[in-house]
């Protein structure tokens, strides 16, 4: 299954769960797409429960199939519980660093970005939004590209970062600095779920 590029409102609306982890998708109309989105729908099976649970994150992610299950299965080698290193790769990818980085406001646009070649990794440009990116690495922009109104923009929209990244502003860089904990990721997320749906 290739990956989606549709409307994410849509999807979010699908599946029950904000996307993109701000609630504007579920703001105003918080049940299923289509026009019989607001009627009552009977109650799903465990099957149907860990798969809208596996879409969830896929979705969130926006990876395909493949990567999905190969970053799961990779997960499964790693020391340490199977759904929270699954969780921890997914954050690890680069076009979500970038994403929490605050380069760009979306997953969407960090993987554009990524795939424009905007992006660099220790200094090498990097090009791949599914780069697994190691503790320690330093991601940022090319120089050219540090003036991107698109970039200046979405860095003006940030707040607060998460812990596990560290952001210099005057050099317009991050280093990863270490995998992040279960609590400091999305709560509304039930990985336990994931690998009772893959270890069918």
């Amino acid at each position: 299954m290739a990956r989606y590029t549709g409307p994410t409102y849509k999807k979010a609306r699908r599946v029950g769960f904000s996307i993109s982890e701000t609630g504007k998708e579920l703001a105003r109309r918080p049940y299923g797409p289509g026009q019989h989105g607001n009627a009552r729908r009977g109650k799903l099976s465990d099957y149907g429960v860990q798969l809208k649970e596996k879409q969830k994150v896929r979705f969130m992610y926006g990876v395909n199939e493949r990567q999905f299950r190969n970053t799961f299965e990779k997960a499964a080698k790693m020391k340490g519980i199977h759904g929270e290193n699954f969780l921890k790769l997914l954050e690890s990818r680069l076009d979500n660093l970038v994403y929490r980085i605050g380069f760009s406001s979306t997953r969407r646009g960090a993987r554009q970005l990524v795939n424009h070649g905007h992006v660099t990794v220790n200094g090498k440009k990097v090009d791949i939004p599914s780069y697994t990116v190691k503790v320690g690495d330093v991601i940022s922009l090319k120089d050219k590209d540090k003036e991107l109104k698109v970039v200046l923009e979405s860095l003006e929209k940030i707040s607060k970062r998460v812990e596990f990244i560290k952001y210099d502003d005057k050099k317009m860089e991050a280093t990863y600095v270490r995998y992040p904990q279960r609590n400091e990721l999305n709560a509304d997320i039930n990985e336990a779920l994931i690998v009772e749906f893959y270890n069918k």
